[in-house]
């Protein structure tokens, strides 16, 4: 016999909207919850209730929950400010790297002007001996030409003119003294020329050499600093990084110590949602698997049989027919449901043909619901964690048999469940 809801369409009173409230939030909520639940059923059917050292666990549990995620919380927002300034720095490292390249270049294009000019002032160097030699030898020849001007005197023109014996002689005579005058000048012309050269070129070198030595010096100066920026630069990431690193060491202690809590938490609320159940009546199974999320993010709340299907059906006794909001899913009584998706609970109460009716908004508009639950395991207001078991399956409300009536809502309209599972 397929297990359904019974042909009558129940008000939906869910108003859907976005949601972002934090894990954990809650968690107070779940204990009084289970603690009222207990409560009431103890003194409706004299069932045993949760004993309060559970429930004692269980909240102090939650609450180093809580707090160690707050710490994880504070440390993540640090490690992300770490390697933001990581990052910044990195990029100033590039920056000083590219420009010591930069000076490196400068550097060694002055140092080949550097050995240029080097090797001009070696090669004027080898000049300027030469000069110097030509020079020694122009003034010992001026020297002597000074001291034979000196002995000779200077008898003038008439002097030659009576010692000549002809003509020819005076002219010859003549010549040669011109000679000779052309002669003195032309060696104290050279004197001069060669004194000159050398001076010029001397200065004209070490200008060129200092000017060179200068800019090399300046660019080896400009090097080292920012060799020592760099350098600080450096050592400022590394003691980040290793900051970043102490940070994200604690970070993993935590979730550590939260993932063995967080063991404890689901062993406790196993162990209080046995005792309701135990109080109720009703057996509490094993959770089935969680399957793999779909393509819409949403996963399958319990593994069983699809009895029925979204959409119009006709109702019993083939008279008329209604419109089924979600679909059917044959479980066992008792049997575990998962929360589809993460989000918050916001309606955990008796609703009519419904029964035990669950819903959870999961923001941006989609909601899940879930019917005829034997009983609850979460309360509104609480955040769930995808696959977090929320209810057991029952036949509270209109229902003809022990199922799940799963529903998927956008911004409270129905839609068909199988399109996001």
């Amino acid at each position: 016999m397929s297990l359904h809801c019974p042909g009558v369409h129940f008000l939906n009173p869910l108003n859907t909207g976005p949601s972002a409230v934090r894990r954990n939030k809650a968690h107070a909520a779940l204990l009084l919850a289970f603690a009222a639940l207990v409560t009431l059923l103890a003194l409706s059917v004299g069932g045993p209730a949760a004993s309060a050292s559970t429930e004692d666990q269980l909240s102090d549990t939650q609450n180093k929950i809580a707090a160690q995620n707050e710490k994880k919380g504070v440390l993540t927002d640090e490690i992300a400010g770490l390697s933001t300034k990581i990052d910044n720095y990195e990029a100033q490292v590039s920056a000083l790297r590219a420009q010591e390249h930069e000076a490196e270049l400068r550097l060694a294009a002055k140092q080949e002007e550097l050995d240029a000019a080097q090797a001009q002032v070696d090669k004027a160097y080898h000049q300027l001996k030469v000069l110097a030699a030509r020079l020694k030898r122009s003034l010992a020849v001026l020297k002597q030409r000074l001291i034979a001007i000196y002995k000779a005197g200077d008898s003038g023109i008439s002097d030659l003119i009576l010692t000549t014996k002809s003509y020819g002689d005076l002219i010859e005579s003549s010549s040669y003294i011109e000679q000779i005058q052309n002669r003195n000048e032309s060696i104290v012309g050279r004197v001069r020329d060669l004194r000159d050269q050398q001076e010029s070129t001397v200065i004209r070198l070490k200008k060129a050499k200092d000017t060179i030595e200068a800019a090399r010096d300046q660019i080896a100066a400009e090097e080292q600093n920012l060799a020592t920026a760099r350098k600080a630069v450096q050592d400022q990431q590394a003691e980040l990084k290793a900051a970043r690193a102490a940070r994200q060491s604690k970070v993993n202690s935590i979730n550590s110590k939260v993932d063995h809590l967080e063991d404890i938490e689901a062993d406790l609320q196993q162990k209080i949602a046995e005792q309701v159940a135990a109080a109720s009546g009703v057996s509490v199974l094993p959770a089935g698997p969680m399957t793999s999320p779909s393509a819409a993010g949403l996963i399958w709340p319990v593994s069983g049989t699809l009895s029925s299907g979204f959409g119009g059906r006709s109702s019993p006794g083939g008279i008329g027919s209604t419109y089924h909001e979600g679909i059917d899913i044959a479980v066992p009584e008792g049997t575990p449901i998962r929360a589809a998706k993460g989000g918050t609970v916001i309606m955990a109460s008796y609703n009519g043909g419904y029964g035990n009716y669950t819903c959870i908004d999961h923001g941006s508009g989609l909601s899940t619901c879930y019917g005829h639950q034997s009983g609850f395991a979460v309360s509104a207001g609480q955040s769930v964690d995808q696959g977090q078991v929320i209810g057991y399956s029952g036949n509270t409300g209109s229902s003809t048999g022990p199922h799940l009536h799963f529903e998927v809502r956008i911004n409270g309209v129905a839609q068909d469940p199988l399109a996001y599972l």
